[in-house]
């Protein structure tokens, strides 16, 4: 077998949406404060990204 068509093990999740939060210690929450800030930070460039191109074909389809 070759070892290019073995996938990477997946990612373990560090944290479940809901998850009980008390277990983790000061430092695995400030770690996670700053997981999420970059998550928020990826998924608002990718809305805004998106907004400009609905913006764009809207400008572009628009009846005149």
């Amino acid at each position: 077998m070759d070892t290019d068509d073995i996938a990477p093990p997946p990612k373990k999740r560090t944290h479940e949406l809901g998850q009980d939060l008390s277990k983790l210690s000061v430092a695995e929450l400030q770690a996670l404060i700053d997981t999420l800030k970059g998550e928020v930070a990826r998924v608002e460039k990718v809305l805004s990204d998106k907004q400009s191109s609905l913006s764009a074909a809207e400008a572009a389809f628009k009846r005149r």
